[in-house]
């Protein structure tokens, strides 16, 4: 479970997260909707330790993320699919993240064929396409066979084959809680139960779909924000 308690962070005079509050159960993908700079990508940096809140306070399972003994192991997060050793190739990549957190060396070949990088592995990251990238990061995101994901807009550069398979991702693995920041559409596409939009740092919180629910469905009943990129 992902839980966050009057969440706010400032950098000077500017708030970008303002007094957020929300609760993400076990099994439920959950989604961030908003424009740039409502706070979305800011507020997964706190949930993981990258940022400090200014105040309140965000945990994963119980705990803050670094108080875990084997935080890859609880939470996979993709924020930013070109931050990645550019002279690397993708196995010596994952085999570099394997190697510092105590996973074997059997999961990185496990995860390159998951996200369909067995053709590249051996190739440099630093020359992969946008889409190659993407599928590195979910890639990262799953070496510590994660409780929890936390993807940052997971289908940016992907083909329609791999928007598809990110789709099949999120729905088919019950035991994970999932956070993406997308377009409306594609949240519901990817069969989010909530979209919780993030506005100037200001709280909202809609509920769009629930577990079963159909696209059209949840489309009728949604009353979300007009459709924006994150």
């Amino acid at each position: 479970m992902i839980e966050a308690r009057g969440l706010t962070k400032r950098y000077g005079d500017k708030t970008a997260v303002r007094d957020l509050s929300f609760s993400v159960k076990s099994g439920i993908v959950t989604g961030f909707l908003g424009p740039n700079g409502a706070g979305k990508s800011t507020t997964m940096r706190m949930i993981l330790g990258l940022d400090s809140p200014s105040s309140g306070s965000a945990t994963v399972n119980g705990r803050a993320y670094a108080a875990h003994s084997a935080p890859p192991h609880e939470v996979g997060a993709l924020l930013e699919a070109k931050a990645i050793h550019t002279g690397r190739t993708a196995y010596n990549h994952l085999l570099a993240l394997a190697a510092t957190t105590g996973i074997p060396r059997s999961r990185v070949d496990q995860v390159i064929d998951l996200v369909g990088l067995r053709d590249v592995a051996r190739k440099r990251a630093g020359g992969f396409s946008l889409g190659m990238g993407q599928r590195l990061g979910i890639a990262s995101a799953l070496l510590g066979d994660p409780h929890t994901l936390i993807l940052d807009e997971p289908v940016n550069g992907l083909d329609p084959e791999g928007v598809r398979w990110v789709r099949t991702l999120m729905r088919t693995r019950d035991e994970l809680n999932a956070m993406g920041s997308q377009v409306r559409d594609e949240l519901v596409e990817v069969g989010c139960e909530l979209h919780r939009p993030v506005s100037g740092g200001i709280r909202q919180q809609q509920c769009v779909q629930r577990a079963g629910a159909t696209t059209s469905s949840a489309q009728r009943a949604a009353s979300a924000p007009p459709r924006q990129r994150t």
